[in-house]
């Protein structure tokens, strides 16, 4: 089984949704990357998460929608993001929208994660991206958890980077 057959046998997937999206991407001609847990994968040992967070381009945003929603997928809009779902996959698919993110998008890097070749924010801005949220009180606390586990994935793997932490972010 490769990874891409894992990945989707995993995600309850009957289509292949996170190739789709990638094939939506490059039909609409917009730029993007992924940021999050996926991204995450991209530089350490990768483990699997039904998230999956990317950043598209300003003004791209509607198209993309639009594209999503013609092959089937359902659309909910939120202040700082949009879910994309297909009802035949437990992927929860989601495009930021917060500005914060869209300098990310020009450094990404093409990448191969579980088998799929995509943009992927570069590794200082996944693990700035990651900090970011591990500092939003807002957050549920399980979801800050899963992020400092992820800031703690990279450290492990890449030790110069734990100077960009801010202090009492990672456990002594």
């Amino acid at each position: 089984m490769t990874n891409r057959e894992f990945y989707r046998a995993v995600s309850n997937g009957k289509q292949d949704v996170l190739q789709l999206l990638i094939e939506i991407l490059a039909e609409s001609e917009t730029s993007y990357c992924v940021i999050g847990g996926l991204a995450v994968n991209a530089y350490v040992e990768p483990i699997i998460s039904l998230d999956v967070d990317i950043v598209v381009a300003v003004g791209n945003t509607e198209r993309v929608i639009e594209a999503a929603e013609r092959r089937g997928f359902k659309t909910e809009l939120f202040p700082h993001y949009v879910n994309l779902n297909l009802p035949d996959s437990d992927l929860r698919l989601q495009l930021q929208t917060d500005l914060t993110y869209q300098d990310f998008i020009p450094r990404a890097e093409t990448k191969e994660v579980l088998g799929y070749s995509m943009a992927v924010a570069r590794l200082k801005d996944v693990l700035a991206g990651k900090k970011l949220a591990y500092q939003d009180s807002t957050r549920r606390p399980s979801k800050r958890q899963k992020d400092l586990a992820d800031i703690m994935r990279i450290v492990e793997a890449y030790p110069g980077l734990k100077a960009q932490l801010p202090d009492g972010v990672l456990p002594e």
